[in-house]
Formats: structure tokens, sequence, C-alpha cells
């Protein structure tokens, strides 16, 4: 079907990131409710969140440097297992089963680097924040030139 309508190209499957061979099991949780240390953690957020979670997941060395990604979505989690840090914008089909709203996006960690980058939140939430300050400060000085 995203074949006989145009959504995806033959010719860009090969190109969408997979796992070498499939998993045995998988397991959805909330992270607070996970037994064992996940392979991803996937984060449904505001761009602005979304944001800080990038900046935090560079700054903890938990990156990828790798562009967000559009469809499909469940590309993503292979990625970020592969690569680090993958933002995903979603696809229709994801956003229609899972409810995820227009207003925000995806962002997939590998689940040994979550305490690094929360670790590193702390800094980032609290340099943005003075930044912020900065930068309103700033605007309004720029404003009256």
């Amino acid at each position: 079907m995203m074949f006989h309508l145009g959504y995806v190209k033959p010719e860009e499957v090969p190109r969408i990131p997979r796992l070498p061979k499939g998993p045995k099991a998988i397991l959805y949780s909330p992270i607070g409710e996970a037994t064992n240390t996940p392979d991803v953690v996937l984060f449904a957020a505001k761009p602005a969140a979304a944001m800080l979670l990038q900046e935090a997941a560079g700054r903890a060395g938990a990156g990828s440097g790798v562009p967000a990604f559009g469809r499909p979505t469940c590309m993503a989690l292979p990625a970020a297992m592969q690569h680090g840090t993958i933002t995903s914008l979603g696809c229709i089909g994801n956003r229609v089963y899972t409810g995820l709203g227009e207003d925000e996006l995806y962002v997939v960690l590998r689940g040994k680097g979550l305490p690094a980058v929360v670790e590193a939140l702390k800094t980032i939430g609290s340099a943005n924040s003075a930044l912020q300050n900065y930068a309103k400060a700033r605007r309004e000085q720029l404003s009256t030139l």
C-alpha cells in the first residue's frame, strides 16, 4: 500500500535502519517500571523539551549527529541503538495509533546512555534558563536601538 500510494519508494527500503536480527521479545513499559536497562528509551516531547534532550545527549556523549528522521517512525529505534540519540518527527501511522499530538515529536536514546543524559540535563536546563533570561533582556535592548 505504501508503494502504491507513493509514500515510500522501493529504492528507499534498503536505507531504512533495522536491527541485524529480530529480537526474541519486546517489552514496553514506562521507564520507572523497567526491570532491566532498556535498549532504547522513547520520549514523546514538545520541541522545546526535545531541544533540551538533544543538548543533554550531546553533552553526555550520547548524541548521534544524525538529522531528524521522518517516516517511518519505527526506524528511529534501531537507529538509536546503532548511532545514539535520534529525533523522529513521527509518521502518520504512528501518530494515529499512538495519539501523538501535532505539536509533539520523538527523541529516542540508547537506554545505557540514560543516566548520563539525566545528569547532563541538570547543567543543560540551568544553562538554558540563564541563556533565556539573557536573550530576553538582549532582545529588549536590541528592540530599543
